[in-house]
């Protein structure tokens, strides 16, 4: 256990998760057209609903949703992702969730900006909010989250998708990224919003070097008193020392994971879970075997 999560804990729903344990695993299910890595691979809800299933067999401990992508607008990504109607996520998104809610044996997130769609997705069984802009796109979005009692993941964001990857500047990286994930906490709290991770926002509005600062760095945000969370899950920057593709790029993610892991990261979310969960299992040794080392003998 890193010593930054001792205590920590996340409920969501009935299930109360215990960060201090062991590293929690999210799996990632895009029911996207144009998601950076798998868009356009679960746009169906039974196949999204069997691929989550089979997360949860591999060790899933949360199953997100996303039904808009994200992808930045680049050189990396071309054009970028589209804005997509409330309308058009809830089509996406809905049946997949009330499926699951049906059969998953792991709490439920959705990953959305819109309010309405999280409103929907915990009516229908959703537990947790994953939040990209961390309650600042949506000012109604953490009334909403507090109305049902569920947790949110309060993310950094620069800028928008469509702007986030042109030229991402900082004065002050860990200082300004800080204040923001506070305001969103802020906000959260303000509504009633009791269970929040926070997440540094990996390749959101970030260059490179700006991400791999972060990873080195992410024991700076357990000041903030809530567990961390990392999606660094086949991004770009994981790709760019080696010239790597999205496809090739499972072992410098599996890296990035066991170097967050480290750092105090309490959740990672991801793509590839059964791999995940077996890197996460011997970062997890590794900060086992460094407490008792930390132990006076007695």
């Amino acid at each position: 256990m890193h010593p930054a999560r001792a205590g920590q804990t996340l409920r969501l729903g009935r299930t109360v998760l215990d960060c201090s344990s062991r590293t929690l695993i999210m799996g990632v299910i895009n029911v996207t057209p144009d998601s950076f890595s798998d868009g356009g691979r679960f746009t169906d809800p039974a196949g999204a609903v069997a691929h989550a299933l089979q997360l949860v067999e591999d060790g899933a401990d949360i199953i997100d949703i996303g039904g808009e992508s994200t992808r930045p607008r680049g050189h990396a990504y071309g054009e970028g992702a589209q804005a997509v109607t409330v309308e058009e996520e809830l089509r996406r998104v809905i049946p997949v969730v009330e499926q699951l809610a049906a059969s998953a044996s792991v709490p439920i997130s959705v990953d959305t900006t819109k309010a309405e769609v999280a409103r929907r997705a915990l009516q229908a069984g959703a537990q947790m909010v994953n939040d990209i802009s961390g309650f600042h796109y949506d000012h109604h979005m953490p009334e909403v989250v507090a109305q049902h009692g569920a947790a949110a993941v309060i993310m950094h964001v620069k800028g928008t998708p469509q702007t986030m990857q042109t030229d991402p500047r900082y004065d002050d990286l860990f200082g300004e990224i800080l204040a923001y994930l506070e305001e969103g906490i802020r906000r959260g709290s303000a509504a009633g919003v009791t269970q929040m991770a926070v997440d540094p926002g990996l390749g959101f509005g970030k260059t490179t070097r700006d991400n791999y600062r972060l990873l080195a760095g992410l024991d700076r945000f357990q000041s903030l008193g809530r567990p961390v969370m990392i999606g660094p899950s086949r991004k770009s920057f994981l790709g760019a020392p080696l010239g790597l593709p999205v496809g090739e790029r499972a072992e410098v993610t599996l890296a990035a994971l066991v170097a967050g892991i480290l750092g105090g990261a309490a959740i990672v979310r991801v793509h590839d879970v059964r791999q995940a969960r077996r890197a996460a299992s011997i970062a997890d040794a590794v900060l086992e075997a460094a407490a008792e080392n930390d132990t006076p003998p007695g």
